[in-house]
């Protein structure tokens, strides 16, 4: 059954190198913001990523809670964090975001990670999550990635499921293959779309 992690809210006054969401918050019209720290303390929320969270959670969990952010959320915002250890500098981050499509409500959920290095080191980080209700047509990236990256239909299962935040043990249920041929598969899914790590293929794909 999935879990759910609690966040807290904390009067803690932004960095300087998060200032950029100063200038989205002022923004009436615009995706969902949440801003945390890398210890998932909420910095900064809108009306608007409260919406989006409660709808993931209606839909992944057929109930929604106050205050509780999606587990979707949270192991994303742990990839980013994993990636904050290697990239510290904010030019690293210039062009790299992590994505993670979420399905099961109409229209699904596209959320866009980023990190926010700071000079005191990574507890003064910050992440940055965008989160935004997708057309059809970014909806269907995978089916665009399959011709570009000519990957096989049984490939294009697995990045289908990669898309949906679904574990190796998750996909081999849902295509009834084993894990490690899940494991094979995003082996040659990487090779194809020359990425290194699960996160990079999404980019790639959804970036197609």
């Amino acid at each position: 059954m999935e879990t759910t992690t609690e966040t807290s809210l904390a009067a803690e006054e932004l960095p300087v190198s998060s200032d950029v969401v100063e200038t989205l918050v002022g923004q009436r019209v615009g995706p969902g913001i949440l801003l945390l720290s890398v210890s998932l303390q909420l910095m900064h929320v809108n009306p608007r990523a409260w919406e989006l969270s409660r709808k993931i959670m209606q839909a992944q969990n057929g109930k929604t809670a106050t205050g509780v952010l999606p587990r979707v959320i949270t192991e994303l915002c742990a990839e980013v964090i994993a990636e904050l250890q290697v990239r510290t500098n904010g030019k690293d981050w210039e062009q790299v975001q992590l994505r993670r499509l979420v399905s099961g409500s109409e229209p699904p959920v596209l959320l866009r990670a980023f990190g926010l290095p700071d000079r005191g080191g990574l507890q003064q980080a910050r992440i940055l999550i965008l989160l935004e209700e997708v057309s059809p047509r970014k909806a269907r990236a995978p089916e665009q990635a399959r011709e570009l990256f000519r990957l096989t239909t049984r490939e294009h299962g697995v990045v289908s499921n990669l898309a949906k935040g679904h574990t190796n043990k998750e996909i081999g249920n849902a295509l009834k293959i084993s894990e490690q041929t899940v494991k094979e598969h995003i082996k040659h899914i990487m090779e194809k779309t020359n990425s290194t790590t699960r996160t990079g293929i999404l980019v790639r794909v959804f970036n197609s």
